[in-house]
């Protein structure tokens, strides 16, 4: 009877050690904690929406491709319809507005305030008939207050404008994340076509938006821009937002949603190490902050 137990436990041990769990936690620990230095290095010398666009109209067309050699059928016009507003809330308000506001915004401010996402889905929740509980309640207001904090110090300085589109950056992402839980069917539970939809529909508005307020890409760009935005390409979007969807379906939602902690602290120390960005006590303290509301949030189910 003990040798039955031992080998019924074995593929337990195995999977809390899968190898791919590691690596995908891996990628959004370190991989995302790093795109919003290089949108800062990419918007240097190219325009932020058409930068973003290129970003995401490229890394959808490849994810489109492979969903299509896996078999998947080609979306149907509404399904394009019904998920557009999500890409729209995804590509533009929230990777969008971080590419508009790190113009005047520090990388590691931006990862920070980022972090309250899941913050804002507590909300979301209070207005889709999910109030949040009283922890929750008290992780929105600690939250908040970091970020009342941040802008007291020189991480989230800037112009005015700059500043209020990163701090409603994670409050798009988190309405889309929210509507894009709620789809059905099978491009919804598809692992690549739906993020190529969220990302092409994404990408052509990005476009649109960028040639409305004039932008054009200059012929003299960096080289050291253009490797930024194929590092956003092919590690942003491509392998991060695999290593997410795998997480999302593989992981308990505490694990999967645990990037919310690390990103703004390895954002922070990129900025400060790579790119000499301010640090001071505001943004200790603001992590100190933000870091633990997240936690309140999701570890909620923990306590219950």
């Amino acid at each position: 009877m003990k040798r039955k137990t031992a080998s019924a436990g074995a593929p337990s041990l195995r999977t809390a050690i899968d190898p791919r769990l590691v690596l995908s936690l891996a990628a959004v620990y370190v991989i995302w904690s790093s795109t919003y230095l290089a949108i800062k290095i990419a918007i240097h010398d190219l325009p932020p929406l058409l930068m973003a666009s290129m970003r995401f109209l490229a890394a959808g067309g490849v994810m489109l491709l492979i969903a299509r050699r896996r078999g998947t059928p080609w979306p149907r016009i509404r399904d394009w319809v019904r998920i557009a507003p999500i890409g729209l809330l995804l590509c533009v308000g929230g990777n969008g507005f971080v590419s508009l506001g790190q113009q005047s915004v520090s990388s590691g401010g931006t990862a920070v305030v980022c972090a309250t996402m899941p913050l804002w889905v507590g909300v979301l929740g209070a207005f889709g008939g999910e109030p949040p509980s009283r922890r929750e309640w008290v992780s929105l207001a600690v939250g908040f207050v970091g970020i009342l904090v941040l802008m007291g110090g020189p991480t989230l300085s800037g112009k005015p404008e700059h500043i209020a589109f990163v701090i409603l950056s994670p409050a798009c992402w988190a309405l889309g994340s929210v509507i894009s839980r709620r789809l059905s069917g099978p491009i919804a539970r598809d692992v690549f076509m739906l993020p190529a939809i969220e990302m092409l529909t994404g990408g052509v508005a990005l476009f649109a938006v960028g040639m409305l307020r004039g932008e054009r890409i200059p012929l003299d760009a960096s080289a050291t821009s253009w490797i930024a935005v194929g590092y956003l390409w092919l590690f942003g979007s491509l392998i991060g937002f695999t290593a997410y969807n795998w997480l999302l379906r593989n992981a308990r939602p505490v694990v999967a949603t645990s990037y919310a902690y690390v990103n703004p602290i390895l954002a922070v120390i990129l900025g400060a190490v790579i790119s000499g960005e301010a640090l001071g006590w505001t943004t200790l303290v603001a992590n100190i902050l933000i870091v633990g509301a997240v936690w309140l949030a999701l570890t909620r189910s923990r306590s219950a």
